[in-house]
C-alpha cells in the first residue's frame, strides 16, 4: 500500500438519530418500532426507523404504505427537524472540543482528523471513545465510531459494531482488512454497481486485486480505477472541512399517478423555476459535470439517467425524458426529479489516478475516460 500511515481519522454516525431522539423525549416509544416519516397514505415515505422497525425489514425511503404492510404495529413519528438540527449542532460543537478539522456529512455523521491532536496523547482510539462518551452525557443519545489512516476505512468501520459500538483499524491491520473486505460496504457500490461486480466473480477487495485493471477499467471507467484503488487500501483525500456540493436538484411526488409524455413535461416545466433558483444559489460556476432525470412508477422501482454536460441545457431534459420513458412500461409515474451533477474533489481525484503497469500481452489504458451515460435502476419496496 502506498498510503500514509500517521494520519488518524475518525467517522462518527449517531445511530438511528432522528428516531433515537424521538425515543429520547418520549419513553413510550422506546420499545416499539417506530418510523419518522411521511403520511400513512400510499404517498408518505419513510425518512429513518429505530432499530426494531429494522427487524421488519422497514428502511428508509419505503413508502409508508408498505412499511404498514411489514410492520403493521409501525408508530408514525412526523418528525421535528428543528430540534434534530439543535441536537445536531450540539454534537458538532462536542466534536470541536477535539479537533476544528472537521468533515460534516449531515447532521448525523462527520470524519474528524485528530492527527495532530494532542489529547489522550494523540490516541485516536481514546478521542473516539471519549467523544462518544460526552455525546450520550450530554445528549442522551449513543453514537458509533470508526478509526483508521484513512477516510474510507473509518467509515467502513464505523458500521462494524453498531449501534452504540466503535470499530478500530490501525495501520498494521488495515491491509488485512482491506484484503477481506466485501465491496458492498465500500461506499459508493451501489445495488446495481455490485450486480456488475458479482457477475464478474468479484466479491472482495482480495477478488479486484487478483482482476485485470484494465478489464475492470473498460467494464466500470473511471469508477474502476477508484474502486481498484480502494481495494488497494488507497485514499488519499483530506478532511474537507468546507464541503462541497456534488449535486443540485428537485423533485416532486404526485399526488395522482400521471402517464403521458406531456403531463411530465407540465410538470418539468413547473420544476425548472426552483431548479434555476438553487443553480444560482450554488453558484455552480464552471463545475457542471451531469445533467439527468429521475422517474418513480407506482410499484416504487425508479430510474434515473444521466449524461455527461459541461453546459446546463433546459431543453436537454426533454431528451432525457424520451430515453427515461422507454423504460416506464405503462407503469403510472409519482415522482419526477431533475438534477445538475458537479465536480467535487472525489472527482478530481478519480481523473487523476495513475493506472497500474499493464500486464505482458495486454493492451495498455491510457486515461481513465469518463462514462457518458449513467443509468441506474432501484427500487426501494
Amino acid at each position: 500500500m502506498s498510503q500514509p500511515s500517521q494520519r488518524k481519522i475518525i467517522h462518527v454516525d449517531m445511530d438511528c438519530f432522528y428516531a433515537a431522539v424521538e425515543m429520547r423525549d418520549n419513553p413510550a416509544l422506546r420499545d416499539v418500532p417506530i418510523a419518522i416519516g411521511g403520511s400513512s397514505d400510499r404517498r408518505g415515505v419513510v425518512s429513518t426507523c429505530n432499530y426494531l422497525a429494522r427487524r421488519y425489514g422497514v428502511h428508509s425511503a419505503m413508502s409508508t404504505a408498505h412499511a404498514l404492510r411489514l410492520c403493521p404495529d409501525l408508530v408514525l413519528v412526523p418528525g421535528r427537524m428543528a430540534e434534530y438540527k439543535a441536537v445536531s449542532d450540539h454534537i458538532r460543537e462536542i466534536f470541536s472540543r477535539y479537533t476544528q478539522v472537521i468533515e460534516p456529512l449531515s447532521w448525523d455523521e462527520a470524519f474528524l482528523d485528530v492527527t495532530d491532536s494532542a489529547y489522550f496523547n494523540g490516541s485516536a482510539t481514546r478521542i473516539a471513545q471519549d467523544i462518544r462518551r460526552v455525546i450520550e452525557a450530554e445528549t442522551g443519545l449513543t453514537a458509533s465510531a470508526g478509526v483508521a489512516p484513512i477516510k474510507f476505512i473509518a467509515k467502513v468501520a464505523s458500521d462494524e459494531n453498531k449501534p452504540n459500538g466503535l470499530c478500530v483499524i490501525t495501520p498494521e491491520q488495515l491491509e488485512e482488512f482491506v484484503l477481506q473486505l466485501p465491496l458492498k460496504k465500500i461506499p459508493g457500490v451501489g445495488k446495481v454497481t455490485l450486480e456488475k461486480l458479482h457477475t464478474l466473480g468479484l466479491h472482495t477487495c482480495k477478488d479486484v486485486r487478483a482482476f485485470p485493471f484494465a478489464r475492470l477499467h473498460q467494464q466500470f471507467g473511471k469508477f474502476g480505477a477508484l474502486l481498484w484503488n480502494r481495494c488497494h487500501g488507497i485514499d488519499n483525500r483530506e478532511i474537507q472541512v468546507h464541503r462541497v456540493r456534488k449535486s443540485v436538484g428537485v423533485e416532486r411526488t404526485l399526488a395522482q399517478d400521471i402517464y403521458e409524455r406531456s403531463e411530465v413535461l407540465g410538470i418539468i416545466d413547473e420544476l425548472l423555476p426552483k431548479l434555476r433558483s438553487r443553480i444560482t444559489s450554488a453558484n455552480v460556476g464552471k463545475r457542471i459535470k451531469s445533467q439527468g432525470i429521475k422517474l418513480k412508477f407506482n410499484d416504487f422501482q425508479q430510474t434515473t439517467i444521466a449524461h455527461t454536460r459541461q453546459i446546463y441545457d433546459e431543453d436537454y431534459f426533454g431528451t432525457l425524458l424520451t430515453e427515461v420513458l422507454a423504460r416506464r412500461k405503462e407503469r403510472g409515474i409519482r415522482l419526477v426529479g431533475l438534477h445538475i451533477g458537479l465536480y467535487d474533489p472525489e472527482d478530481i481525484e478519480q481523473l487523476n489516478l495513475p493506472l497500474p503497469e499493464p500486464e505482458p500481452g495486454s493492451s495498455a489504458v491510457t486515461n481513465a475516460s469518463v462514462d457518458s451515460t449513467h443509468v441506474s435502476n432501484q427500487s426501494h419496496s
